[in-house]
C-alpha cells in the first residue's frame, strides 16, 4: 500500500506510478470513495480516464473497490476532465477522472467529484477518504456492475449549445492537444462549426513525444505560435493533458493572456446574466475586476484553486469564474471548469466581427505581467517576512494575506507571493504599467527572495 501523505493533493491524488500510486492503493481509494457517497445515498460512481498507459489498469482496480462495496460503475472509457464533469453533471452521480493533467508520464492521479460535479477536496472527502484508507477499508458485499457508457457526443452537443456560434464567419484554427485528450474531443466538439481545425500532435500519446502537455509553459507553446504565422491562422487554441485547461495564441502567434480571456468571458456572460457575478482569483489582472465593474457585474476575488473558485461561486450564484492558470468555470456547466468552453467562447467572439484577434484582446490587455516565477526557498516563511518588511516601510503600500502575501503600491503595480503546498518554492506574480516597471519590481521581490 502506498504512503497516502505524499499523494493525496489539496485538489486531487496524484504521484508516481509503481512508486506512489499502484493498484493496491487505487482499489482502497475506490472502495472509501464508494462507502463515503453510499452513505450519503449514492448508487453508482462513474469513471472516465485520459490517455496514459496507466490509465486503463488503474481505472480497472477503481472499479472493482467500488462494485466490491456494492455500488455500479459507469465507465465512459477515455474522457477530458470537463468530459467526466459533464457526466457527472447529468448523470447526477459521483465521479472519478484518472489523470496526471500535465504532469510527465510517469505520473497519474485521481480528480474526485459528488454528484452534480462538486468537487472533492481536502476538506470536503479527501482526508476522509485517506483517513479510511489508512485505517483499512471493511470488505463490502459486492454486486456492484460496470456498465460502459459513450458520452462524448452528448458532450460535445452540450457545450455547442451553451455557445451562440450560429452566425460565426469561417475561421482557421490550428488547436495543439499535445498527445492529450484534446485529440479526443476537439473533432467530436467541432465536427459542426464553420471553422476549418489544422491540428498538432492529436494522436493519443501518454508518454508525451513532442512536448509537455503544460501550455502554461512558454516553451509548449512554440510549435503552436510557429504553425498559427505558418497556416495564416486566425487562433491558435493549446490544451493541457486531460484537456481541462485551453490556452490561446493570436494571428501573430502572440500569446493571450488567460487573464485576458478571463474577462472576454466575463463580458459574454455579463451580456446575457446582467448585473451578475463573477469569480477571478487574486493572480489574475486587476483589469478583471475593472472590467466587470465597467460592465454593471460585482467581481469577488479569492484564493487560488479550484475548490475555494468552485465554493465561492456556489456561495454566491456566480455566473463565471477565471484563474491565471486558464482555468475557466460556468454556472452553467455545473460551475465547473471547462477550457473546451471558454475556447468555443473565444472563437464566437472572435467570429461574430471582422477584427484579428489581436485587436479584439487589446481592450482586455490593460496592463503588463511577469508570468509566474518560481524560487526553490527552504525558509519560506523567512523570506517573505524579508519581503514585507521592505515593503512596508515605502509610503503607500498596501498588504493582504487571503493567499501568501499581496503588495499593492502607490503606482498601481503589484505583486503575490505564494508558497507551493507540495515543494520548497515561493511563488511570485507582479503585474504594472509596461514591461520596464514589471521588469524592475520583478527583479527587486526576487533579489530578496533569493538573497
Amino acid at each position: 500500500m502506498s504512503d497516502l501523505s505524499s499523494i493525496v493533493k489539496a485538489y486531487d491524488i496524484r504521484g508516481v506510478v509503481g512508486e506512489q500510486l499502484d493498484a493496491e492503493t487505487v482499489h482502497a481509494i475506490g472502495a472509501a470513495l464508494a462507502r463515503l457517497v453510499g452513505a450519503e445515498g449514492a448508487r453508482s460512481v462513474v469513471v472516465g480516464r485520459d490517455m496514459r498507459d496507466s490509465s486503463p489498469a488503474l481505472a480497472a482496480a477503481f472499479a472493482e473497490g467500488v462494485t466490491g462495496q456494492g455500488l455500479d460503475v459507469v465507465d465512459i472509457g477515455l474522457a477530458s476532465t470537463d468530459m467526466l464533469y459533464f457526466a457527472a453533471g447529468t448523470l447526477d452521480v459521483p465521479g472519478a477522472m484518472f489523470t496526471a493533467s500535465h504532469n510527465p508520464a510517469k505520473y497519474n492521479g485521481i480528480k474526485l467529484c459528488r454528484a452534480g460535479a462538486t468537487p472533492i477536496g481536502q476538506d470536503t472527502g479527501l482526508a476522509t477518504l485517506r483517513e479510511a484508507v489508512e485505517a483499512g477499508v471493511p470488505a463490502g458485499p459486492g454486486g456492484g456492475r460496470v456498465e460502459q457508457r459513450d458520452l462524448l457526443e452528448g458532450y460535445a452537443a452540450h457545450l455547442r449549445g451553451l455557445v451562440d456560434l450560429s452566425g460565426a464567419r469561417p475561421l482557421t484554427v490550428v488547436v495543439d492537444a499535445g498527445n492529450g485528450m484534446g485529440g479526443y474531443t476537439v473533432p467530436a466538439v467541432f465536427a459542426a462549426l464553420p471553422f476549418e481545425v489544422v491540428p498538432l500532435y492529436f494522436e493519443l500519446d501518454g508518454n508525451f513525444p513532442n512536448h509537455e502537455a503544460n501550455p502554461l509553459d512558454p516553451a509548449n507553446l512554440v510549435d503552436l505560435q510557429k504553425a498559427v504565422v505558418a497556416a495564416g491562422a486566425d487562433i491558435g487554441l493549446a490544451f493541457d493533458g486531460d484537456a481541462d485547461r485551453c490556452f490561446a495564441v493570436d494571428e501573430r502567434g502572440e500569446p493571450v493572456s488567460p487573464s485576458a480571456i478571463t474577462a472576454l468571458v466575463a463580458s459574454r456572460e455579463l451580456a446575457k446574466s446582467p448585473g451578475d457575478t463573477v469569480i477571478h482569483n487574486l493572480i489574475t489582472s486587476r483589469a478583471v475586476p475593472e472590467i466587470v465593474a465597467e460592465l454593471g457585474g460585482t467581481a469577488v476575488r479569492t484564493r487560488v484553486g479550484h475548490s475555494f473558485i468552485k465554493q465561492t461561486m456556489a456561495e454566491t450564484g456566480a455566473v463565471f469564474g477565471g484563474e491565471h492558470s486558464a482555468h475557466y468555470y460556468f454556472r452553467d456547466f455545473w460551475r465547473a471548469d471547462s477550457g473546451m468552453l471558454a475556447g468555443l467562447h473565444v472563437l464566437a467572439a472572435l467570429a461574430e466581427q471582422d477584427g484579428p484577434l489581436s485587436a479584439l484582446m487589446a481592450g482586455y490587455e490593460r496592463y503588463a505581467a511577469s508570468g509566474e516565477i518560481n524560487s526553490t526557498v527552504a525558509d519560506q516563511a523567512g523570506r517573505v517576512a524579508a519581503v514585507r518588511e521592505v515593503f512596508g516601510a515605502r509610503a503607500g503600500t498596501e498588504f493582504d494575506e487571503l493567499d501568501g502575501l499581496t503588495v499593492g503600491l502607490a503606482d498601481g503595480s503589484w505583486f503575490n507571493l505564494r508558497a507551493s503546498n507540495t515543494e520548497p518554492l515561493l511563488r511570485l506574480n507582479v503585474e504594472a504599467a509596461d514591461d520596464a516597471a514589471v521588469a524592475a519590481l520583478r527583479d527587486e521581490v526576487l533579489a530578496i527572495v533569493r538573497a
